[in-house]
This record gives structure tokens, C-alpha cells and sequence, in this order.
């Protein structure tokens, strides 16, 4: 057997000699083309079937993926609102982002008209073309602060609505319900997160439950009516019936 050993060359040059069977290896590599018709075709085919049984899996994967006709309705009809969430979250954060710009805009106009006139009441116009100037500067300001309010005030309750919303389909989810007590517990976290990001005082932030709390109540109500309304089970009912009818059952068993 022979091993590898350095050699010196004349040129100052290390070179390795290589052993026989090293060279024997690289001598002989693998080629495709060198193999007889016969087996070649073979590899192929094997190759071809190998390739469709790993395609098959991603086939079934996108076929269990997709929804047909009744299953895509029944998901409309189990939905609170009779709206999915991946629809009803995005318009819920448009419908805020929307009521925000309306008040905001209201608002800031009027605090930015109050604010000019201020600024501006130690030195009115005496002249015409100064009156005119000062209203169409005062015009400027007002829809400037109106559209910088209701942007800022609308932007606050888009985010607080898509994340109250987000909250309450996690409820949802884990358990297994939908009814007032997720959209109550939604609020009420909503409310806490609030608070704490904007550092509020004891007092402020049992204020803020409170709104969260009422907030969660008329709406979460509001959503199991229309539940029932649509033959949709709510959790807490059910519970309550399901509890109520044990004793009823077990006295007409016994009589």
C-alpha cells in the first residue's frame, strides 16, 4: 500500500504524491454516459418515479388547503357578524381609521382656528386686502391642523380596534366559543395595555377599564342577539341551558 509523502522539486516547489488508489478514484469517476443503455434507463425511471411520489404530498397539501363552495359559506355563517375574521378585522380598522379622521378632523380645525386668532389678535388687519389675507392664512391653518389631528386620531383607533379585534378572535379560538365573555375579556386587556403604555395614574386607569368594560358589554351583546338571532350557539347559553335542563331531566326520570 502506498501512502502520501511530500517531494521536494528542483523549482522549490512541494508537491504531494498521491497514493494509487487516490488516483485510481479520480481516474474512474461516475459518468452516466459510460453505463450500459439498459441500466441508465432504469436510473432514470426510478429518478421519474421518485420526483412524482415527492410532488404527490404537495398536491394533496394544496387540495387540503382550499375550500369548496359549502365549506367557504359555512365559514361566512359561523363567523360573528356573519363576516369572517380575515374580513372583518381590515374593515373593522378602516370603519375606526375613518370615525377617527371624521372627529379629529372636526377637532383639530377648531383648536387650530382658536389658536391662530389667538396668536394673531395683538395685530388684526385694518385694511381690506389684510383682512383678506388673514382669512386665507387662518383657512390654511385650520385645514392643516384638522388634517394633522384626525391622521393622528385616526391612526390611535385603527391600531386600538385591529388589536381588540385580534384579541377577541384569540378568544375565540382558544375557547372554542364565541360569545360576550371573549369581546369582554378583549376589552378589558385592550383598556389594560392602554393604560400602561401611556403611564396613566390608578385612578385613570380604572377609568379606562370601565369604558373597556361597557364597551365590551353593548357590543359583545349586541353580536350574541344577532348569534341567536341566526341560529348561531353561544357559549354562556348553552351552558346555562345545558345546566338548567340536568334537574328538569332527572325529575321527570324520577317521576
Amino acid at each position: 500500500m502506498f501512502f502520501s509523502a511530500p517531494v521536494l522539486l528542483p523549482n522549490n516547489h512541494h508537491v504531494v504524491a498521491t497514493s494509487r488508489s487516490h488516483l485510481y478514484r479520480h481516474q474512474h469517476k461516475f459518468n452516466p454516459k459510460r453505463l450500459p443503455p439498459s441500466l441508465s434507463s432504469q436510473l432514470r425511471f426510478k429518478a421519474s418515479i421518485r420526483v412524482t411520489t415527492m410532488a404527490q404530498p404537495e398536491k394533496k397539501a394544496q387540495l387540503e388547503t382550499t375550500l369548496t363552495r359549502e365549506e367557504y359559506t359555512q365559514l361566512w355563517k359561523d363567523s360573528r357578524l356573519s363576516i369572517p375574521p380575515l374580513v372583518r378585522i381590515p374593515a373593522a380598522a378602516l370603519t375606526a381609521f375613518g370615525i377617527g379622521m371624521t372627529l379629529g378632523l372636526a377637532h383639530g380645525s377648531k383648536m387650530a382656528g382658536l389658536r391662530f386668532r389667538a396668536e394673531h389678535a395683538h395685530r388684526l388687519p385694518t385694511t381690506t386686502t389684510g383682512w383678506y389675507l388673514y382669512h386665507k392664512s387662518k383657512n390654511y391653518h385650520l385645514a392643516f391642523g384638522g388634517l394633522k389631528e384626525g391622521v393622528k386620531v385616526g391612526a390611535r383607533l385603527s391600531v386600538l380596534s385591529t388589536a381588540m379585534f385580534c384579541a377577541e378572535n384569540l378568544f375565540d379560538v382558544y375557547r372554542g366559543t364565541k360569545d360576550l365573555l371573549n369581546t369582554v375579556m378583549a376589552s378589558l386587556a385592550i383598556a389594560g395595555g392602554f393604560s400602561l403604555w401611556n403611564g396613566f395614574s390608578a385612578a385613570e386607569t380604572a377609568r379606562t377599564a370601565r369604558k373597556g368594560l361597557k364597551f365590551g358589554l353593548v357590543y359583545g351583546g349586541i353580536q350574541d342577539v344577532i348569534s341567536m338571532a341566526k341560529g348561531r350557539p353561544v357559549g354562556y347559553v348553552d351552558f346555562i341551558r345545558k345546566h338548567i335542563g340536568k334537574p328538569t331531566q332527572l325529575h321527570d326520570k324520577a317521576v
